[in-house]
């Protein structure tokens, strides 16, 4: 889809971009295939595709995958989606929010099967937060394949040095690569930043189980609540903990006091997370 049929299609409908949602729509052709060929699908396979649009990325999907589920917030583009592709059977849409989808129950409600990738060109504004409800879904996606903000993209991929809340939040879960930069003048109308095509392969075994999730991101917030300083004073300061007590904790976890949260690895996390919690349990029993 290019650039004059997406004004062509919106006028058709007496429609413009909505800035309130996010809506750039991608245009660049190099850029769609480098989507579909990144998603990597087989006519028996399904694919969830998050934020369609007008359609453009939907076509190349629905030419590859035996099924495409397409949820799209904006009622005016469900509309036209219907329009476009509501004929072909293996094309199943849903109106709502991403967020507040189960969406391993879409699949086995349309295909009955439990594997499925998703492909996404998220709005900037809701990036973390779709992201951690793919990753955090029973089960998870095969594959994730995402256009996002470069800057974003950048912090998921980051390594120990470089580490943020938002990078361990996705590495606990999956295994992300920036795949290719995707320059503004790809979309309609272009945004005001440069995007990137990030895929997250998730882990057979997560680092952090559905129930360790809510205590082990307490103690990972706590380390980067203070970025800029040592482990012992922002681990204190968000745990409420007495610094010799952290000193003794992120020793028998094998970290130095000294260090900072961003030079953490995932590894780090989890032998730090479990100290930490069978310390609170030695606590509790000692009261």
């Amino acid at each position: 889809m290019k650039r004059q049929d997406v004004r062509r299609l919106l006028a058709a409908h007496g429609l413009r971009p909505r800035k309130g949602l996010g809506q750039n729509f991608l245009v660049d052709e190099t850029a769609l295939q480098r989507i579909a060929e990144t998603a990597d699908l087989t006519p028996s396979e399904t694919v969830v595709e998050i934020g369609p649009g007008l359609g453009a990325l939907t076509e190349y999907l629905l030419a590859r995958a035996g099924h495409l589920i397409a949820i799209e917030l904006d009622p005016n583009m469900v509309a036209i989606l219907q329009e476009r592709f509501g004929d072909q059977p293996h094309f199943h849409l849903v109106e709502g929010d991403v967020l507040k989808q189960d969406i391993p129950a879409l699949v086995r409600r349309f295909t009955g099967e439990p594997r499925y990738k998703v492909t996404a060109n998220l709005p900037y504004y809701i990036t973390s937060a779709a992201i951690r409800h793919l990753l955090e879904s029973r089960p998870a996606p095969d594959l994730i394949v995402l256009l996002v903000q470069r800057e974003v993209a950048e912090r998921i991929v980051a390594t120990p040095g470089n580490m943020s809340v938002l990078a361990v939040s996705v590495q606990v879960y999956g295994t992300p690569t920036l795949v290719a930069r995707v320059p503004a003048g790809a979309f309609y109308p272009p945004p005001k930043v440069e995007s990137a095509l990030l895929k997250i392969e998730p882990h057979a075994t997560p680092h952090v189980q559905p129930h360790e999730a809510e205590a082990f991101f307490r103690l990972v917030r706590a380390g980067f609540h203070q970025k800029r300083k040592q482990l012992r004073n922002t681990l204190a300061a968000g745990l409420g903990l007495p610094k010799h007590e952290i000193d003794r904790l992120l020793q028998a976890a094998g970290i130095q006091p000294s260090q900072r949260a961003e030079s953490l690895s995932i590894d780090d996390w989890r032998r730090l997370f479990d100290v930490w919690r069978t310390n609170q349990g030695d606590s509790a029993s000692s009261r």
